[in-house]
């Protein structure tokens, strides 16, 4: 089952994309949480902290596969990410949890 995704989940892939971490950031509450490759980044300046550490290790693309209510107030998208990090191609799961229209959690895992 693929559904239509809430806009600030949209636009936070638009931002990966696109390389925007400003408008990335921007997606996120300023108590949000992310994990991801098993860390945990905690408020808008960690979050800010991972998206630079993620854009200078690996260039890479996504496409999106699919996306699915996870719960209330949650979406899981899965993703086909395919760039210059070990194995080229991988999909993974994004879990996201929102409030107020803005991504207080995200959980990244294969």
């Amino acid at each position: 089952m693929s559904v239509p995704v809430p806009g600030v989940v949209a636009r936070y892939f638009e931002a990966t994309d696109s390389g925007e971490k400003d408008a990335l950031v921007a997606c996120f509450t300023e108590d949000a949480v992310v994990v991801d490759e098993g860390r945990t980044w905690r408020g808008l300046a960690e979050i800010r902290q991972w998206r630079d550490e993620v854009a200078t290790a690996y260039e890479y693309t996504v496409e999106i596969l699919g996306a699915e209510p996870a719960g209330v107030d949650e979406y899981l998208v899965t993703a086909r990410l395919e760039g210059n990090f070990p194995g080229n191609v991988v999909d993974l799961g994004f879990r996201f949890g929102l409030r107020d229209d803005l991504i207080d959690r995200l959980r990244i895992a294969p």
